[in-house]
Parts: structure tokens; sequence; C-alpha cells
């Protein structure tokens, strides 16, 4: 079992930064791909950012690319998502999660609030 907890959100203006932070607990050898998703109000859950734990490779919504960078430290067992730019219709619930093997993202946060205000 993998076990993720986020921090770091929060409420900014449009335009501003915010960093989240997963760290990552548990079998974390059997990782095979961990990623931030995000649920505004209303909506569904989207995948924001992912990352291959071994091999670095990552991936990018649309919607962020550019803007939203998504890294890992290992020696601190943790993963993060530079958010820059900030919009209003970033505005979400973001969690973190984990994938063992090549099923469906398995564990999962708590989430962290982040509010953009215009």
């Amino acid at each position: 079992q993998v076990q993720l907890v986020e921090s770091g959100g929060g409420l900014v203006q449009a335009g501003g930064s915010l960093r989240l932070s997963c760290t990552v607990s548990g079998r974390t050898f059997s990782i095979n791909r961990m990623g931030w998703f995000r649920q505004a109000p209303g909506k569904e859950r989207e995948a924001v950012a992912s990352m291959s734990w071994s091999f670095l490779s990552t991936s990018y919504a649309e919607s962020v690319k550019g803007r939203f960078t998504i890294s890992r430290d290992n020696a601190k067992n943790m993963m993060y998502l530079q958010m820059n730019s900030l919009k209003p219709e970033d505005t979400a619930v973001y969690y973190c999660a984990a994938r063992e093997g090549f099923g469906e993202y398995g564990s999962w946060g708590q989430g962290t609030q982040v509010t953009v205000s215009s």
C-alpha cells in the first residue's frame, strides 16, 4: 500500500503561483507512475500532470502546459506541482495519486484546496 499526503494549497490571486507537495510513503518501490488530478465543484475529476516514477517522463493537460511543472525529489520521497500564472479556472481540490503496475491509480491523497481569485 502507498500512502500519500498533499500540502501547499491555499488562496492566491490570478497570475500568482503555488507549489503543491505530496509526501509519499509505504510501498514506494512498487510505484510505476504518479500524477496530480483536480476536481472543481460540479465537475468531473481531471488529470493535470503525471510522471513516470522510474524514467521521469511527464505529461500535462493542455490547459496547464507551460504553466505547471511536475517534479519529484527521490531523497525526500516527495512529488511536487509548481503552478505558475494561475487562473480562476484552476480553482479545485488537487489530489496526488500513485499507480502500481499498469492499471488504475489505486492510491490517493486526501486532497488540498486551491482557490484562485480574479
